[in-house]
């Protein structure tokens, strides 16, 4: 399988603690971590910055052609940089949200990223190995990984665990208004065309509604020595 052994998916709903879950596996593994929901939030960012339609698939496309995304390890985490600057930060409001859940519906966008994710992704890999989450990344990206997860959790946690994270972050936000936001994400992750939010085929799927982080990765970590385990044998 090559650098693809080293390269472990997960995806799932907002909420649904996958990117809690991820940061702490690769941590556990000494891998690096890959968010690849914050390379959409950063396409939104920037077309809230200058102005654009976020559903205008031409000034989006025009705008992926020119924008300079990276990003890079920060300790447990990752930071993410526009053209140099570092929007780590700013990504995180519920603006920001919304706009990347309208541009991640946009083909060109998608595949933009989608380019940006494989190279990050073969690179970790082959390197270190790399936990990268998403929505399609056990489906899309990296279909050819050998071990993959899928979190879910029951709607009303979802919303009070994002609620929780706005709130941490100093963000002012009602729950009707963050139920909202949860309600139109999900239905634009499940409904979209392209790389439409579902379990792959043979990930593993893990209810984390009644779980604690620490089992939520060690339910992972089993699966994952089982896999390889059997694997080997």
């Amino acid at each position: 399988m090559g650098i693809f052994s080293n390269i472990i998916t997960i995806d799932g709903p907002a909420g649904s603690g996958k990117s809690s879950a991820a940061r702490l596996l690769a941590k556990t593994l000494g891998y690096l971590y890959l968010d690849t929901g914050a390379l959409y939030r950063a396409v939104g960012w920037t077309a809230l910055k200058e102005h654009s339609n976020v559903q205008d698939e031409a000034a989006l496309k025009a705008l992926c052609a020119k924008l300079d995304l990276t990003v890079k390890p920060d300790g447990d985490g990752m930071r993410v940089y526009v053209n140099g600057q570092d929007i780590t930060g700013e990504i995180r409001t519920p603006e920001v949200s919304r706009a990347a859940a309208a541009v991640a519906v946009v083909p060109a966008v998608r595949q933009r990223l989608l380019g940006i994710q494989r190279e990050i992704g073969k690179k970790a890999g082959a390197q270190r190995g790399v936990v990268v989450e998403g929505r399609d990344i056990g489906t899309v990206v990296f279909p050819d990984a050998p071990i993959k997860f899928f979190l879910e959790a029951l709607p009303e946690v979802r919303v009070q665990r994002r609620h929780l994270e706005l709130r941490q972050q100093g963000l002012t936000v009602d729950l009707s208004s963050t139920r909202q936001e949860i309600d139109t994400r999900d239905l634009k992750d499940s409904s979209r065309e392209i790389s439409p939010l579902k379990p792959a085929a043979d990930a593993t799927r893990i209810d984390s509604t009644a779980l604690t982080l620490e089992g939520v990765v060690s339910t992972m970590v089993r699966a994952i020595e089982q896999k390889r385990s059997g694997s080997a044998g």
